[in-house]
């Protein structure tokens, strides 16, 4: 049995429509972000140990979201046209999210060693933010492509999904790496 799925068009579907296809990822993306918070404050011995380790959650976060968002968008629309290969995609995401993490990883280190002079935090940022944008990518393609097959419209579920996904593991992340290094 072939599902065929149901793409939100504001365009041509009425608003009662519209909220059933956008309110059960946005839904699934709070409650889930409530639970990024409950994780954010599992790393509270490390932000304290350096409270100007707090700035900076929210710049890691969004560069891994951005990042995400890009191939999201990319990928979702190309999957519309149905001439999308998954492994190339995999292969070539693979290899930007590589190179951006260790570019974006980089400046994010010598901007904080330079911005605060703390060698240790800036180590921290470096680290993190490298991470969080080589995997930003993969956990982008990888949520799109399930939500394809499980055929709901991608433009509508990925994003919240996907967005919460990363947001997760880049705090998650995050904590992990101010915690080995700064505790």
């Amino acid at each position: 049995m072939s599902h065929k799925t149901l793409y939100a068009d504001d365009d041509k579907e009425s608003v009662r429509l519209l909220l059933r296809l956008r309110l059960p990822p946005l839904v699934v993306g709070l409650v889930l972000g409530i639970g990024v918070s409950v994780l954010t404050s599992r790393f509270e011995e490390a932000l304290a140990a350096n409270v100007k380790a707090a700035f900076f959650i929210p710049f890691v976060v969004y560069i891994a979201a951005a990042v995400g968002a890009q191939t999201q968008t990319i990928y979702g629309r190309d999957l519309r046209s149905g001439h999308t290969k998954f492994l190339t995609y995999l292969f070539k995401e693979s290899a930007l999210g590589l190179l951006l993490g260790v570019l974006f990883g980089a400046i994010s280190w010598g901007v904080t060693r330079l911005w605060l002079a703390d060698p240790l935090l800036a180590m921290s940022i470096g680290i993190a933010v490298a991470c969080v944008v080589a995997l930003a990518p993969l956990i982008a393609l990888i949520t799109t492509e399930l939500l394809n097959d499980f055929h709901e419209d991608p433009a509508v579920s990925s994003g919240p999904i996907a967005t919460v996904i990363q947001d997760a593991v880049s705090i998650l992340i995050y904590g992990a790496v101010l915690s080995l290094i700064l505790l």
